[in-house]
């Protein structure tokens, strides 16, 4: 069975499961090895583990993609992939998709917020208007369908912690982006189980948090 299409048997269960962070192909052999059934190559690890740097959209394209199918390849187990904020507009995007699929990896996550972007814990970040990025997710999704539909493409708001931000406005995003095509919906920044149960009310699921 695909890698991707796991994936998408674990989104489509109602069951949590869990995506230990990694940064290189042997954490993502330990994390195999423990049991876990997929894994994620987090975006803030592998610049401070690649090249030292903060979290703040400094690797390009290329090293992410290079990166996550070392760590795709190692293992038999699916891997998500962050993506940032897809390294350009709605063509680079395109670009992007068919790069992170030919590496093997299962899925990705792309973020609404302006470029260069900042490590979602931090004060201050900036998300594109709603339309520029529900053009992205739809790229997103018109690449993907043309290489393996099993893909997961998953919209990342970061409109929760952002300036003039709010939960609110992260749930309307979030519809829209699935409207857009999108699997699911990653509201980042959810301060407690309350703010979870109703992401999963308004939105509806898969989500991830």
């Amino acid at each position: 069975m695909k890698q991707t299409t796991k994936l998408r048997q674990l989104f489509d269960r109602p069951e949590i499961f869990v995506l230990p962070g990694c940064v290189n192909a042997f954490e993502t052999q330990l994390v195999e090895w423990i049991g876990y059934e997929a894994c994620y190559m987090t975006g803030a690890g592998t610049s401070g583990a690649l090249a030292g740097l903060p979290d703040a959209g400094l690797l390009t394209m290329s090293e992410m993609v290079t990166n996550a199918g070392y760590m795709a390849q190692s293992v038999d187990i699916p891997l998500v992939s962050d993506a940032d904020t897809g390294y350009g507009n709605a063509i680079n995007v395109r670009r992007t998709v068919h790069a992170f699929i030919r590496a093997g990896v299962a899925g990705i996550h792309i973020e609404d917020q302006v470029a260069p972007k900042r490590c979602g814990f931090v004060a201050g970040k900036q998300v594109v208007p709603t339309d520029e990025a529900v053009g992205k997710y739809r790229a997103a999704v018109d690449a993907r369908n043309e290489l393996d539909e099993d893909f997961i493409i998953i919209a990342r708001t970061d409109c929760r912690g952002a300036v003039d931000g709010s939960l609110e406005e992260a749930f309307e995003r979030s519809k829209a982006y699935r409207q857009a095509g999108a699997d699911i919906a990653y509201v980042e920044g959810l301060q407690s189980m309350e703010e979870v149960r109703a992401a999963v009310a308004e939105v509806g699921p898969p989500i991830m948090f």
